[in-house]
Formats: structure tokens, sequence, C-alpha cells
């Protein structure tokens, strides 16, 4: 009976803490979830396709081959990054780095230097939504005279930006990395076999395994620091910080091209407001992974302060997803398009590439052409192939379709930059206005180093589809259950 009695006081107790039903019923108060379709992207139902050549590997590069893969939803930008969203993010890094020279000089409202909960904020924050730059005014000019070219660079005495000074520092989480069971957390500090205590920081380095190792000078008495190394710290060395520069390399044109006049391409292609619609080119892998964190940075900014919920990251398509996205549900065609040809029925030519043996402009189009060109594939995306090669995330390797997964296949490789070149392969796809009809098909693949910019080389982004709940589903079963 005493036993009972202690049972029924616990119960009790539970009882007046909890005032719900008694039953399992979950978190109460969750919002319902809806994701609206990201600007500027269309939805890519899930599905299966065989991965891979449609036709004869013509140049015998034996780098793909047939593969049954699925792919979960996401979305993916209608067209390749123009010109014009890709200044949208160089302005933005134009202006943080500006802000943050007015806030030291201390000059005009220009950060956030507590939050809501009256705390110090060191450094502040940006306040983006105060008094804009007066980039006239004398006070501000002065403060700001180190982002322009220095006198003797100047053209025609022209005052212009400096845009090597035009550096965007980002940081990326390497889960896969952190995954890794030789990797998992440990605490902050660890005592070592002399019992000391390896305090979080040092020198962050990976060794030949992909183990990221992180070292620090450690006192051993008497005056005696020694070297340790320790792996997996703390969570701090997946972390990764990087800094890059991303303005497009506008002299592309130029050394792509050597004995070739494409002068004018470097002097105007990416600033001036002819061809704000065209792809953007010169753009390295890195500068494009570092758009996309941006891009979710800014969208996500926009969220928090609305009082929304995150949503996936925007990032480069894996090669299976893009190779999804460029098929338009049609399993088993060659080009984007459709059909077996590069022409339709009248002989026009459906994307712009290298026709025949060299008569660019047959096409319509000499080098890039404005990035809704062309008819769109049966998802709605336009110049999948032709126009400006695109980045994916993958790393390129010969025999990736022999050891990647059937299931959202994808390899990666975060190559240092000590490390032998054939390790910053990255894929490519679709072809572009200087390649061969070959490289347009949809299972065509090649690479570029990361770190290289090219005249003929932009990206699109993508996003995971997250979903939708309580009866808020319907768009996507019913693009999937249409597709059928």
């Amino acid at each position: 009976m005493k036993k009972l009695l202690i049972l029924g006081s616990f119960a009790a107790i539970v009882t007046s803490c909890n005032k719900g039903s008694g039953e399992l019923v979950g978190v109460l108060g969750r919002e319902e979830w809806f994701q609206p379709d990201p600007f500027g992207m269309n939805f890519i139902h899930p599905g299966g396709y065989n991965m891979g050549p449609s036709d004869e590997d013509i140049t015998f590069s034996h780098t793909t081959k047939a593969k049954t893969v699925s792919v979960q939803a996401f979305y993916i930008d209608d067209s390749e990054i123009s010109n014009n969203e890709y200044r949208q993010f160089v302005f933005w890094v134009k202006d943080s780095i500006a802000q943050r020279k007015l806030i030291e000089d201390g000059i005009g409202e220009h950060g956030i230097s507590t939050n809501q909960y009256e705390e110090e904020i060191d450094p502040p924050q940006l306040k983006w939504d105060a008094e804009k730059i007066d980039w006239e005014d004398q006070q501000t000019r002065e403060a700001l005279q180190e982002m322009y070219l220095p006198p003797n660079e100047r053209f025609y005495r022209r005052r212009e930006i400096d845009t090597r000074k035009l550096n965007f520092e980002y940081y990326w989480i390497d889960l896969k990395t952190a995954a890794s069971k030789s990797n998992r957390f440990l605490p902050n500090k660890t005592p070592d076999a002399n019992g000391q205590e390896f305090i979080n920081g040092g020198t962050i380095a990976r060794d030949q395994l992909g183990t990221y190792n992180v070292t620090k000078t450690v006192h051993k008495g008497d005056g005696f620091y020694e070297p340790v190394t320790k792996k997996g710290v703390d969570r701090s060395v997946f972390i990764i910080k990087d800094v890059i520069n991303v303005y497009p390399d506008t002299l592309a044109w130029v050394h792509d091209y050597t004995y070739a006049f494409n002068e004018p391409m470097t002097n105007m292609y990416f600033w001036h407001p002819a061809y704000d619609d065209y792809p953007v080119v010169g753009v390295s892998w890195k500068q494009a992974r570092a758009f996309c964190i941006w891009r979710t940075q800014l969208l996500n900014s926009f969220l928090m302060h609305n009082g929304s919920t995150f949503v996936n990251d925007f990032r480069l398509p894996t090669e299976s997803e893009w190779e999804w996205a460029a098929r338009g549900d049609l399993a088993l065609s060659p080009y984007p398009w459709g059909g077996p040809y590069i022409r339709n029925a009248r002989g026009c030519f459906l994307g712009n590439f290298k026709p025949m043996r060299g008569l660019y402009f047959d096409d319509g189009g000499f080098h890039t052409v404005p990035i809704y060109s062309y008819n769109p594939n049966d998802f709605g995306l336009f110049c999948m192939a032709g126009n400006a090669a695109e980045w994916t995330s993958n790393a390129f390797d010969e025999s990736a379709y022999d050891f990647t997964h059937d299931q959202n296949p994808d390899y990666t490789y975060e190559a240092q930059e000590n490390e032998p070149s054939v390790l910053k392969r990255k894929v490519i796809r679709g072809g572009s206005w200087k390649d061969v009809g070959y490289y347009l098909q949809n299972g065509s693949r090649t690479y570029e180093y990361q770190d290289t910019a090219k005249c003929y080389i932009g990206f699109r982004c993508v996003m995971t589809f997250l979903g939708r709940s309580k009866g808020t589903d319907g768009k996507a079963e019913k693009s999937f259950s249409a597709s059928k």
C-alpha cells in the first residue's frame, strides 16, 4: 500500500505539470508549414532515370556510363545566373566593406552594437535598413579612400573601386568530414596522456585520410613547450572559414583565347547594361559556391526578420540533379528539348553552341546570348544545353559512377590550395557557346579546376524541397502525378 501511495503521488505531480490530455500528442503550437516557391526557381519533382550517355561516346573519353539513379525533389533556377543578379552580390560585398569602414570611423548610423537583450555585439552588425551610404559626401569619400584604385593605377583619372578588395568572408560546415566516426565530437577540454588540458584553438590541418587535426603548443612545465596534436577537439574544426574575391575574371575573354579579338567583351560584358540579362561568366567554382552561401544568408535574414522559419540552403546542383532537370522528364532523350537532333523541323538550331565547322552565329549567338533565349525544356528551364556551361557541386572522377550511391548520387572533395591540380577538378555540364554538339547532350560531362574562371562557364542554384504540411502539399503531389 505504501508503494501505491508513492506512485499515486508521483502521478499527481506529473498531471499537475502537464495540463494536456495525458496522451502522446507531440509538441503543441507548432506552425503549419508551407514552403513558397523561391523566386526565379522551378519545382522539379522526385524521380528515377538512367543517368549517363544517350549516344555513342564519340570522344572515347570513358568518363561516364549508364546508371539507374533516384533523385529527391528540389528547386532549380529556371535560367543561368545573370550578370545583373551576380552584380547584386558584388554590390552587397562592396557596401558591407564600406559600412564596416564607416562604423570604425564613427561616421553615420551603420552599425548595431547591442542585441534585443541589450548585450553588446562585437563587432557590430551592419544596419542595412538604416541610412544609405552617401558616396559623394566629402567625409565619406575620405573614409573610403582606400577602397578606390590608387592614383597611379587610374585610367583617364577615373575614380573607380578597386575590385581586388571586394573580398567576401564566409563560413560553411564540412558535414561529410564531421560525420566520420573518427571525427565525432569530443568535449571542449580534453586531458592528454600527461594530464594537460588541450583547449579549443590552434592550427587546423587535414591529414591524408581527410581527418581534421588541431595542433597547439602546450606548456609542459619548467618553461618547456611542446606542440600537441588532437583530432576533432570540438565542432569548431568543422566550421570552415574562407575569404574569396567575388569580382568575375573579366580578363577571361582574353586569356582563354589569346589569338582572338575579345577585348570589347573584357571591357563591357559584366558591367554594361546591354549585358544585364546575359549569363555571368568568368566565375570560378569557389566564387559560385560563395554566391550560393550569400544568397542563403540574404533569404534567411529576410525570413528571420519576418519571424518565419528558415528553408534549405541554396547550393550548386549535384550531377544527378542537374541531369534530371536537363532531361525535363524525358528519360531517354539525348537533349533537353527532346529529340535526337540539334535543329527543329524548320532547320533552326535549338541552342547556342558551335555549329557545323565554326559558324558560331548560325544559331543566333556569336558569344553568349540572353538567359531566356530559345525554348525551355519540359520543366520550364532555359539554356540547359549551350550558352554557358554550368558548375556542379561534384568533384570530377572518371570512375565516379562506379562508386557513388544510386540514391542522390554525390561525390565531393574539398581540395586544398597546396594539393595536386587533379584533385581540384569539378564537374561542368551542359556545354557552352564554344562547344560542339556532343557536349550539349544531357549525359555528357567534363571538368574544370575549382580555382579557374572561364569565359564560357556560369552556374545556376538549387534548393532541396522541404515539403508542405496539412493539405498544402497538393502542388508537389500534383506535379509528381502529372509527370506519370
